[in-house]
């Protein structure tokens, strides 16, 4: 194999034309030629870039509203051509076919243009590249000759190589080139193939490709002695920690992703039944451990952090406002240990508070923070992968049904609403207690649901029967007896909101009536394994 390969002609046809003319500029300072198509090619003359349109290169115009331009054997024989074959070389002397040492193609912004909301079946279909792609499989299948750029995040690379080099490329890049190409046109097709599926009617493709984009290895997994990496989805447009900005601190974690995704996940929902109040979680393992929604944010955190202060030590916050002097006050006080703050901001004034106050701690500014959506969840298992729609069923109280006791005030049904979207988040069984938009205390992961029922009391403690209003007790799925609300009645819980769908429902309810407790039920189980 050859190690550097002379650059002479370059073709370009992009989409994405940033910082396409330093690029251009940068091939032509060595004496490249550039071949262009259509509007690129018109891009680069009006910066007085040289260019050579395609239709000359090719002796044919363009033509069908650009569908074929670049389909032809003098640009795909320029391209596959092997230059250390004497048949070959032949064969494009006699054809006239020139070779091209260079391609640098992005292609049409399909993924971009189906997730477009109202976007119709026509632009979607017009957004299909054909000859792009062609260009870059050829010229990656040939990149023992020929380079290939998909990225403008490749154009430094690639200049600095040629510049290096007095305008040659060497093997090792255009191997890497010729790698990140096929990657490119594999996800292109798999995004075409999954659209088409669900155009079709089909809620999951007929194949599943996991794409992301490498953001760099993490300093171990959940344990030291593993490895670990984390990737970003390109696909995914609401409000995620991967994408963040990190304003403070060492670099995440494998488990501080993990906690402060989940605890984003749950400010998300705290912020669509709060009637716009703020909300602030304390997570802990991806479980939370205090929760809140109060008239200001300041409220909300501190209420938050006494939900559980033990367990509070060493975990993650999430916010769904942004911070101000007063909460970032709140946050620092006492002798409060944090991981990790997650908010959509942070006034200047309070992000100064919090960086002095902790040297590592990971403050991540995620951008507006709202309603989460509708996404395939994908977890990985021994042979494959389990895929499910994320769990964006909205969570209304006044569909409740009112299955026992005493008729609900507006003030309980809150409560039911908020608890339901906390214990939403616990991982099963789970059960979880709390009053006025507050979580008093959670039980989570247990075997049973009566092991449940004792740890959220334990950890509320004597306040289920302090303070004003009644305490809300609520479960992910359904009592399979009534021992569990037995506890829960017994230690002050006035309201229990659950799925129903028990055989043994009945027990429960007729169990509420006889202590005068308010039984709701929410028709929807909220498994988390």
């Amino acid at each position: 194999m050859h190690g550097l390969v002379a650059t002479r002609r370059a073709l370009i046809s992009v989409s994405d034309k940033r910082d396409l003319i330093p690029f251009a500029k940068a091939l032509v300072s060595h004496g490249i030629e550039i071949i262009s198509t259509g509007g690129t090619a018109a891009a680069l003359a009006a910066a007085g870039v040289p260019v050579v349109p395609i239709e000359k290169l090719t002796g044919f115009p363009e033509m069908m509203d650009g569908r074929l331009k670049t389909l032809h054997p003098r640009v795909h024989g320029g391209l596959l051509g092997r230059r250390d074959n004497a048949g070959h070389v032949r064969s494009m002397e006699e054809h006239g076919i020139l070779p091209i040492d260079l391609v640098c193609v992005n292609l049409y912004p399909f993924e971009m243009t189906v997730r477009r909301d109202g976007v119709q079946e026509h632009e979607a279909i017009e957004q299909i590249d054909i000859g792009g792609p062609s260009m870059l499989r050829s010229a990656a299948k040939n990149h023992e000759f020929v380079a290939v750029v998909t990225d403008p995040a490749q154009y430094d690379r690639v200049a600095s190589e040629l510049a290096k080099n007095d305008g040659c490329t060497t093997l090792e890049l255009r191997r890497a080139l010729a790698g990140a190409t096929f990657a490119r046109t594999a996800a292109y097709d798999t995004a075409i193939a999954a659209w088409m599926s669900s155009r079709a009617g089909n809620r999951f493709p007929p194949v599943l490709e996991l794409r992301g984009v490498s953001e760099g290895e993490l300093r171990y997994g959940e344990n030291p002695h593993q490895a670990a990496a984390v990737y970003r989805d390109p696909t995914y447009r609401g409000p995620n920690v991967v994408g963040a900005q990190l304003l403070h601190g060492k670099p995440l974690s494998y488990n501080n992703l993990l906690d402060a995704a989940a605890a984003l996940e749950v400010v998300q929902d705290l912020k669509e039944l709060a009637d716009e109040r703020p909300g602030a979680v304390v997570m802990k393992h991806t479980n939370p451990c205090g929760a809140a929604i109060a008239s200001t944010l300041q409220e909300a955190f501190a209420r938050a952090y006494a939900g559980d202060p033990l367990a509070a030590f060493g975990g993650i916050v999430a916010v769904n406002a942004p911070i101000d002097r007063a909460t970032a006050e709140e946050i620092v006080a006492g002798e409060k240990f944090l991981e990790v703050v997650v908010a959509p901001s942070y006034d200047a004034d309070a992000l100064a508070l919090l960086q002095a106050r902790w040297k590592n701690a990971r403050l991540l500014a995620v951008g507006p923070v709202s309603a989460a959506p509708k996404a395939i969840v994908v977890r990985s298992i021994a042979g494959g992968f389990l895929a499910q729609e994320s769990d964006t069923h909205e969570i209304k109280s006044d569909e409740f049904q009112h299955a026992a006791g005493p008729k609900p005030d507006q003030a309980m049904l809150q409560d039911a609403a908020f608890l339901t979207a906390v214990v939403k988040h616990l991982k099963s069984n789970a059960v979880c207690i709390g009053r006025g938009g507050q979580l008093l205390g959670a039980g989570a992961g247990q075997m049973d649901r009566v092991a449940s029922c004792r740890n959220a009391i334990e950890k509320a403690g004597a306040r289920v029967r302090e303070g004003s209003g009644h305490a809300v007790a609520a479960s992910d799925a359904f009592f399979p007896f009534d021992d569990g609300p037995r506890l829960l009645i017994d230690a002050g819980v006035r309201c229990i909101v659950h799925s129903g769908g028990s055989k043994r429902d009945e027990d429960t309810f007729q169990l509420c009536n006889e202590r005068g407790v308010t039984c709701l039920v929410t028709g929807v189980r909220r498994f988390r394994h």
